[in-house]
């Protein structure tokens, strides 16, 4: 799947709710650096990365936000709040029909893509280095990303290949 929007290039505008019904639009991430990851509730990929995420969130919160989008067509609302309150993550954003990760080409969960203060996207790809055969990180990508934006660095890595679980797609056609 081809994304619409390319590293270097503005990140596209969107707006989705929570399963509360709350409205979150892209221009609240405005003068953040951004990290949407989308994510699925059942995906032990994204399990791990979740624990590990929540330790980078009290450093964070001083300059950036974290968007876990649940794209996946086969998990309900409840489950997803479920999951979230057990992880302690928000918000989580519904994205039932797949139109924001259609929009960014997003192809696993969880799949990365960090956007800067002024709303360009800067990387996208995997949290870290760890697949099915390397089980433990020798690179982390996602907050080494953070931190050089933070500290106003030039960044090394732009893309990786994501990895983790396939984002399950609606079969419905799309208008």
């Amino acid at each position: 799947m081809d994304p619409i929007v390319r590293i270097g290039e503005p990140a596209p505008f969107f707006q989705l709710s929570d399963s509360k019904g709350r409205i979150h639009s892209f221009e609240d991430l405005r003068g953040w650096l951004a990290v949407i990851n989308f994510w699925s509730a059942e995906c032990t990929w994204c399990e791990r990365v979740d624990r590990e995420i929540i330790d980078y969130l009290p450093t964070w919160k001083k300059f950036a936000k974290v968007w876990w989008i649940a794209s996946n067509d086969n998990e309900a609302p409840d489950f997803i709040d479920k999951v979230a309150g057990e992880r302690k993550l928000d918000p989580i954003l519904l994205d039932a029909h797949q139109q924001v990760a259609d929009t960014y080409g997003a192809q696993t969960t969880p799949h990365f893509f960090v956007v800067d203060k002024n709303g360009i996207l800067v990387y996208q790809g995997a949290w870290d280095d760890v697949t099915f055969r390397q089980r433990t990180a020798t690179q982390l990508y996602v907050p080494g990303v953070v931190e050089a934006l933070a500290n106003n660095q030039t960044l090394k890595l732009t893309s990786t290949t994501p990895y983790g679980c396939i984002l399950v797609r609606s079969f419905e056609e799309k208008h």
